[in-house]
């Protein structure tokens, strides 16, 4: 399959000699079929991990298919997203990061507001449209991608100086963990967190001034942690599941998630063979959803997966790299910046499920239930795509 030039681009028509040398230029094709086997497993492992949820009181009005036909939906919609996504320039992106990222903002705001936040769970997290839930912290993680690596472009003389190049990012990375803290979702601000302060680290920041951030911010997650009983609470449950108290109260996810994992032992009990989905293991089809193929597949199925997921990030910073070399800044640290949400993101949900994390409401990219997730997770992943596109045209002699 051959791209021609995306008609998007503001650019003079190229020459025919310059279109002839770009229809020639390729996709990155294992990345593509990589991303969309892990969508469609994660389709197939939210039907098995949902199926049995209309037994219950909370479900009974819905039919046993009604995750999978949205989840459908939601893929069909997000790769559609992800083809518009892939047909707008680089350059684009970067011209737009500055108010992608501020509208996100204030749409954080507007989730704390009386009326118009949708809350779940006792967390605001989503603006309802009727037809479905946007969830504006989803948005946030890849927007401050493009933010963070936009802002290292620009500042990158001042990447040395405190005043110039290291507080105004902190502050803008400190409104939106503020804003987080408030709904709560100490998941997503630390996913955040770690997607700027990666990009800043390899955009050339003062060591001291990293070194300090990182320290603040251990601080702050210490002292969030202290000043909440609930949060508290939870780690300490995370420490030691299999107390009872624990077992039946805080870490009742946890203990159900690693007998799952205990049960599926080499080669798991089968797929749609779960136990631990029949109203055990709470947020099967989303937060837990590795627990679920760790007892249907076993380790393999898991390994497989993980697998998957680490040839996504490896594949995303030789792109990084790769456009780095050609003086390509911006894209370089975009791609780096997808990688590290994705990577992150991943080893958090993953941490979580076997129980090397304390638990918290992260979901795992590409797989879990959830429109918001895999449309945001596409549209980051074309942004890649387009990137490897437009060095494998540059490196030919194109343009872009």
């Amino acid at each position: 399959m051959k791209f021609a030039l995306p008609f998007f681009s503001s650019d003079a028509a190229p020459r025919p000699a310059q279109v002839q040398r770009s229809r020639m230029m390729e996709y990155d094709q294992p990345l593509v079929w990589v991303v969309v086997l892990l969508m469609l497993f994660g389709m197939v492992m939210v039907y098995s991990a949902s199926i049995a949820l209309p037994d219950s009181p909370k479900y009974a009005a819905y039919r046993n298919s009604h995750f999978l036909v949205r989840q459908a939906a939601f893929i069909g919609t997000s790769l559609v997203a992800g083809l518009v996504a892939f047909r707008i320039p680089v350059k684009t992106w970067q011209r737009w990061a500055p108010y992608l990222f501020v509208g996100t903002l204030v749409l954080l705001v507007l989730v704390l507001v009386p009326g118009i936040g949708k809350g779940v769970n006792g967390a605001k997290r989503w603006l309802s449209f009727k037809v479905f839930n946007l969830q504006p912290s989803e948005m946030m993680k890849l927007f401050v991608v493009l933010y963070a690596a936009d802002y290292t472009v620009r500042k990158q003389q001042y990447m040395h100086k405190l005043t110039k190049g290291f507080m105004p990012m902190t502050a803008a990375i400190g409104f939106v963990g503020l804003l987080l803290l408030l709904e709560p979702d100490l998941g997503a601000f630390g996913v955040i967190v770690c997607i700027a302060m990666g990009i800043l680290f390899l955009g050339g920041i003062n060591g001291i001034w990293f070194g300090g951030i990182g320290a603040t911010l251990v601080g702050i997650f210490t002292l969030v942690i202290v000043l909440s009983p609930w949060r508290r609470e939870r780690i300490f449950a995370y420490l030691n599941p299999w107390e009872e108290q624990n077992a039946l109260g805080k870490a009742y996810q946890l203990s159900h998630s690693l007998i799952a994992f205990g049960r599926g032992e080499l080669f798991g009990v089968g797929l749609g063979a779960s136990v631990e989905k029949l109203h055990y293991l709470p947020e099967a089809h989303t937060d837990f959803l590795l627990a679920v193929i760790g007892e249907e597949l076993g380790f393999v199925g898991v390994f497989v997966v993980i697998l998957m997921f680490y040839w996504i990030v490896k594949r995303a910073f030789e792109i990084g790299r790769q456009a780095i070399a050609i003086d390509q800044t911006f894209a370089g640290l975009a791609a780096k910046g997808i990688g590290i949400w994705i990577g992150v993101q991943t080893f958090i949900n993953m941490g979580v499920n076997l129980g090397l994390l304390p638990t918290k409401g992260l979901t795992l990219p590409l797989m879990s239930y959830g429109g918001s997730g895999v449309l945001l997770n596409c549209v980051g992943l074309a942004m890649l795509l387009r990137i490897d596109y437009e060095n494998r045209v540059l490196m030919r002699g194109g343009r872009v």
